[in-house]
């Protein structure tokens, strides 16, 4: 009896004790993938000054950053330090920074300056507020801490809702209004298509992120499959576009060939 309990029972503890290696591993790859994404922006921003790369660029690094801090944090055990910094950089700061990079893509220059100053500040008031809220003594020991359960005041998980729930909108609006705009218009250069494929697969990438935090308290294995998955997708879409975009027009090299004229009279 007790043999057979045994034999049935530990089947799921196995696969119990496996979930904090398998999310550290997916955490670890995220943050491999994510930085690659980084250093390409970050190379492609020099090379252009263009300011949504510089936005997407810095929304990398947060995300490298956030991955980072979720692999040391399930692998090694969480600490205050490496939750602050998860919780600012994974669930704060760079989604906002990622529809920044939309928004210098969609809206004129004078717009987009003054929502960058804005989140400039935001993102001072939210690392103000990580770095001061008061934290439980003792951690909790789920491999995934969630935030009421560690911070003993709202105020990081209110910025946290607001920042990723207005930075997905703002993402998903650009996504759909940058496709709305290639269809209504003629000008379907390499670098007009490049654009909005690589806007419609950062959305796409938001959503699954979005997804995956969804069941993040309940299966964190999904939470960081998600990750994986999520910028991967991105980092996909970007290299895709960054490809097109190299290629010459057939419209642009026929309007730079030279008119011949019929002499023949």
């Amino acid at each position: 009896m007790s043999t057979w309990s045994a034999a049935a029972v530990d089947p799921i503890d196995r696969l119990a004790a496996s979930v904090p290696g398998m999310v550290a591993g997916l955490a670890f790859l995220a943050t491999a993938v994510a930085t690659m994404f980084w250093q390409n922006l970050t190379i492609r921003w020099t090379q252009t000054k263009s300011p949504y790369h510089g936005a997407w660029a810095v929304s990398l690094a947060m995300f490298s950053l956030g991955a980072a801090m979720l692999a040391v944090g399930t692998a090694t055990g969480w600490d205050r330090g490496v939750y602050r910094a998860y919780f600012l950089f994974g669930a704060i700061l760079n989604v906002p920074w990622l529809a920044m990079g939309s928004i210098h893509l969609l809206a004129s220059p004078k717009v987009a300056g003054r929502v960058q100053i804005g989140l400039l500040i935001f993102s001072g008031l939210a690392a103000g507020v990580l770095m001061s809220a008061p934290m439980v003594d003792v951690m909790p020991r789920e491999v995934i801490p969630v935030g009421k359960d560690v911070f003993l005041v709202p105020l990081p998980r209110i910025l946290a809702a607001i920042a990723s729930s207005v930075g997905a909108l703002v993402v998903f609006v650009g996504a759909a209004w940058s496709a709305v705009k290639l269809l209504r218009t003629q000008d379907r250069t390499p670098v007009v298509k490049g654009r909005v494929t690589v806007n419609m697969c950062i959305a796409a990438g938001t959503l699954i992120l979005a997804l995956g935090g969804i069941g993040n308290g309940h299966h964190p294995e999904w939470f960081a499959l998600s990750l994986v998955a999520g910028i991967g997708v991105m980092f996909a879409g970007f290299r895709y576009a960054e490809t097109v975009s190299q290629k010459p027009s057939t419209l642009t090299a026929a309007a730079r060939k030279p008119a011949t004229v019929n002499q023949s009279h």
